[in-house]
């Protein structure tokens, strides 16, 4: 059985304050997009019950696969149901460390493909709380719409988020951002708007209301990421941010742009935002 982990964007992403317990609590719209990986797994009987055959292509992950988030997903799952033998392929296509979520992806979607593919019938909670062990943002994976991320990011409502007849741009500069070293670097604010009600004024109003706190800490720490933004507004874009801690940032646009210059070692996609009407 084959999925396509999808990746997402931010739109806005609020930091609001430090946990005791050392995370931080967050406010941000969190928007699929239809840059995927896949994931493919199926049955061995050669596989030892309980095992797994795990191999990864496409753009490189660093570290072993062994600690991959799709392995843990795996363990997760072992913990509530016996399980087969298995062969799994994971083919990155979303960067890593780009603030796309691509690995948290993987993750959530490790979880529903093995449910379907042995029909588990894993209960809607139990899918949550796994999902939430894994990584913060990974819950949000499970379904594939809008929506308003709190806590941890694990607090998740829905969100209408009206982009209709709009494109959205990432690029990707190839710099790896350590969400770590943001948390730990950024200066936070002491006041925050509404983020939902700013999302329900028109796309035009939102540069400059919308905003993603990490900006501040990363553009300054690599400057190229926040030339990208400043290119893609010069360029025509009616909003345009980083995506969660980056590198990514991405631009809405009213048409589908044109004349799009980035450097030849930048990635790009284009594609029409799917949410709205």
């Amino acid at each position: 059985m084959l999925v396509f982990p999808f990746a997402k964007i931010n739109l806005g992403l609020q930091v609001l304050r430090k946990r005791p317990d050392g995370y931080h609590d967050i406010r941000s719209a969190m928007l699929p997009i239809p840059l995927c990986d896949a994931l493919e797994a199926v049955v061995d009987e050669s596989v030892p019950a309980g095992e797994l055959r795990f191999v990864r292509t496409g753009i490189p992950v660093p570290g072993d696969p062994s600690s991959d988030l799709c392995m843990k997903a795996v363990d997760q799952v072992r913990k509530l149901r016996d399980l087969p033998g298995l062969r799994m392929h994971l083919h990155k296509a979303v960067p890593t460390g780009a603030g796309l979520g691509g690995g948290s992806s993987d993750a959530a979607h490790t979880l529903l493909l093995l449910d379907r593919l042995l029909g588990l019938q894993l209960s809607p909670e139990e899918l949550r709380t796994m999902a939430t062990a894994l990584g913060s943002d990974c819950a949000f994976f499970l379904q594939d719409n809008p929506q308003l991320a709190e806590g941890r990011g694990e607090m998740l409502s829905p969100l209408h988020v009206n982009l209709h007849d709009h494109w959205i741009v990432v690029v990707h500069p190839g710099i790896h951002v350590s969400t770590a070293a943001v948390y730990g670097n950024m200066r936070l604010r002491s006041q925050h708007a509404d983020l939902r009600e700013l999302l329900t004024a028109p796309i035009a109003s939102w540069q400059g209301t919308v905003v993603n706190d990490m900006e501040e800490y990363v553009f300054a720490k690599h400057p190229a990421i926040g030339a990208i933004k400043e290119e893609l507004l010069a360029k025509g874009a009616s909003y345009a941010a980083m995506s969660g801690s980056g590198s990514s940032v991405f631009g809405v646009f009213s048409k589908k742009p044109v004349g799009l210059g980035f450097a030849k070692e930048y990635a790009m996609w284009v594609f029409p935002a799917q949410v709205g009407g």
